[in-house]
């Protein structure tokens, strides 16, 4: 695996994700499930485990089909997240 910084930032916002998550569960439990367009019920957490997966896919995906830079896959894998936690 190519351990450069684009990687490393990657791995790194998820770590502060998780964290950030963890502290946002403390200070306010629940999480407050709501049906979105998968038509069944979903947390905070639920979100974050299914963006995550998803830009799991979309960087390996990127690495395994275009030269590119990491830092697109990376935005693209933002916009993703905030997609999910949008409409899911």
């Amino acid at each position: 695996m190519a351990w450069s910084f684009p990687t490393a930032v990657f791995f790194l916002t998820i770590l502060t994700l998780l964290a950030l998550m963890a502290v946002w569960e403390y200070a306010r439990p629940g999480g407050h499930p709501r049906v979105g367009i998968l038509r069944f019920e979903t947390t905070r957490g639920d979100r974050l485990f299914i963006s995550l997966l998803g830009s799991a896919f979309i960087n390996l995906a990127w690495l395994g089909l275009t030269g590119a830079s990491l830092w697109w896959s990376l935005a693209l894998s933002l916009v993703y997240t905030f997609a999910v936690f949008r409409t899911v």
